[in-house]
């Protein structure tokens, strides 16, 4: 039980220790974005804008690769765990030169990567995740003639297996088609052949999005759509899962058509996708709004909605959820604190565990004004593993709360990410409803997924209700499945939600 005692939150010393392995978890979120673009003229900063057009998507490492008819492959590839993709490429563009290119922020292995084999030499770059690398390396590599490029961590290049898979068949397109079918997971790639020319392959459900632009003399092909929006090109295809296409300068062309199976990613829209980007037709800033008026519309039909002075948004990418459901519930909307990142753009920056506390601490700058005495409703993207909820519940009581709901505009999520690197938390009880429900009921209480992940539940009460009691929150709520389905705007048998209690998560056969 949490309790306030002179405008701040304090927590028994039970509570201290059953949240500190919920404090030394980082709360990361990884994935990856890529860019590619064939001209009749050079494409240097295309590739340069383009790929830092998708920083947004991962901290670790980009790259960068152009060839040149005469001159070939140049490729660079830099850490950008603590200096923006811009600010470390910058100096090497005088050295690029060429009428095709690929680029990527990576937040796994370094890429893209050079390719000798019998199809020839080519890049690739990939955004996906293997779960089955060792099996697969054992079926076909096991010999003494092959070997692959070991990460720190020990694992495989996922990027280098893609690649070695490809190599198998007799074309590239045959090549994907079989990595994909081997791959379980995800994979999404880019290829750039010798001849100048881009092979794009969405994966085989189609988790990620694959988009194609246009300008005179250029085709450029995409993860988010704006990227090449704010370089001249519009709008020209989407690929469809499982779908290949080469891109030229003059056009494009479909090698292996789109499969009828879609799953793809629901966090694209709550989460990952930059405002003004658009996934099968639907954009993101604008199911924003709706799911959060969804949220509002449906807390008030229940009568739950609490009397507060402001709704606000857990920045950034909270708050235009909050704007819906302000819109709809009537509350004003309001920015009781700001993120100060001209500095430290993510908490998660620094290699030292109490240095990032600290950072994360120092972001939050309060708006006295719109906390001291105030009752506040904030509205998050999601809560994974909850990590910063309780310094932030922490820090509005300091700053002079007298209430603090909070919303997340995702469902409870119970299971991590079996397809895409969506965080480096390496087990399901890193995640704070499944950890909570195991306080409760223990291993018993893992067989009840379905109740805890329903409020109207006794189990799904009772979960929020500790939750609440934990963080401090006076009330807390969780968009439902049907709610986030209704605000994405597809069937929902094409939208995948494997890390929420569904079909897609206790199909074990999806999830490997």
């Amino acid at each position: 039980m949490a309790w306030k005692r002179g405008g701040a939150v304090q927590f028994p010393p039970l509570f201290h220790s059953i949240l500190h392995f919920t404090i030394c978890i980082i709360e990361e979120d990884i994935m990856g974005g890529f860019f590619g673009a064939v001209s009749h003229e050079d494409v240097t900063l295309d590739i340069f804008f383009g790929v830092d057009y998708h920083s947004h998507l991962g901290t670790r490492r980009g790259g960068m690769l152009i060839h040149d008819p005469q001159d070939g492959f140049q490729r660079q590839i830099h850490s950008i765990e603590n200096t923006p993709f811009r600010t470390k490429f910058e100096k090497d563009l005088s050295d690029f030169h060429g009428c095709s290119g690929i680029g990527c922020i990576s937040d796994t292995d370094p890429q893209p990567l050079l390719v000798r084999s019998h199809l020839g030499l080519y890049a690739i770059t990939t955004v996906g995740i293997i779960n089955n690398s060792e099996e697969l390396i054992q079926r076909y590599f096991s010999d003494h003639g092959h070997q692959f490029m070991a990460m720190s961590s020990g694992k495989v290049n996922a990027t280098e297996l893609t690649a070695a898979l490809i190599n198998q068949k007799d074309d590239l397109v045959s090549g994907i088609l079989h990595a994909q079918d081997e791959i379980k997971g995800s994979m999404t790639l880019l290829v750039l052949t010798d001849k100048g020319e881009i092979i794009a392959a969405r994966d085989r459900v189609g988790r990620l999005p694959v988009l194609v632009g246009k300008k005179e003399g250029a085709h450029c092909v995409s993860f988010e759509s704006f990227a090449y929006h704010k370089l001249g090109y519009t709008d020209a295809y989407e690929l469809g899962p499982r779908e290949i296409v080469r891109i030229t300068a003059d056009g494009f062309e479909t090698l292996s058509p789109a499969g009828k199976e879609m799953k793809i990613c629901a966090f694209l829209w709550t989460y990952y996708g930059y405002p003004n980007s658009n996934y099968e037709g639907m954009n993101v800033e604008v199911m924003r709004y709706r799911n959060g008026e969804i949220m509002a519309r449906d807390e008030v039909a229940r009568g739950l909605l609490p009397k507060v002075d402001y709704v606000a948004g857990v920045p950034d990418s909270g708050v235009p959820h909050a704007i819906g459901f302000a819109n709809r519930s009537g509350k004003p909307f309001a920015r009781p604190f700001v993120k100060y990142t001209p500095t430290w753009p993510r908490s998660f920056m620094p290699t030292n565990q109490e240095v990032r506390k600290q950072v994360a601490k120092m972001k939050q700058i309060p708006v006295p004004e719109l906390i001291e005495g105030k009752k506040l409703l904030f509205v998050d993207d999601s809560i994974v593993r909850g990590t910063q909820l309780r310094e932030t519940v922490e820090f509005l009581y300091e700053s002079g709360a007298e209430e603090v709901h909070m919303r997340s505009a995702c469902p409870p999520i119970m299971y991590s990410c079996k397809y895409l690197n969506f965080s480096r938390g390496n087990s399901d009880m890193d995640l704070l409803a499944r950890r909570t429900i195991q306080e409760l009921e223990g291993d018993e209480g893992q067989q009840h997924l379905e109740e805890y992940a329903d409020a109207n539940t006794q189990r799904g009460q009772c979960m929020l209700k500790t939750i609440c009691e934990k963080f401090g929150f006076n009330s807390l709520g969780y968009q439902s499945l049907d709610g986030l389905l209704e605000a994405i705007g597809l069937d929902r048998d094409k939208v995948c939600t494997c890390l929420l209690y569904t079909s897609d998560a206790a199909d074990d056969s999806l999830r490997v």
